[in-house]
């Protein structure tokens, strides 16, 4: 059986590769449901809904800690019931594994 995506961790990215085409890219969209595939395929973006602020700020403090974890790091909006989530590998413009091993992470912390 194929490892899932949300069981990988982050590998470091030094730069010198190229980013997944949008074809790649979307491939990994079955793993990751909900995120969309933005700017013709060099970022992700998923939008979170919460009851409350303090529930989006103790998911975006979570999302923190699995950062810190995984060695990548998002882009982050949040207020009042909402979390707005924006991957990509900054030093290849673009996407590569990672951001969609983050996204699928991400998603298991929502409990989705």
């Amino acid at each position: 059986m194929a490892e899932s995506i949300a069981q990988k961790t982050c590998t470091p990215c030094r730069g010198g590769i190229p980013p997944l085409t949008e074809k790649e890219a979307g491939g990994y969209l079955s793993q990751t449901p909900g995120w969309d595939l933005l700017e013709a395929g060099h970022l992700i973006r998923r939008r979170f809904k919460f009851p409350d602020f303090r529930e989006a700020l103790t998911f975006v403090d979570e999302v923190g800690r699995l950062a810190e974890e995984e060695g990548h790091h998002p882009d982050i909006c949040f207020g009042w019931g909402y979390a707005e989530i924006s991957l990509q590998t900054h030093k290849i413009r673009g996407l590569h594994e990672n951001d969609f091993i983050m996204a699928a992470k991400i998603n298991q912390l929502a409990g989705l």
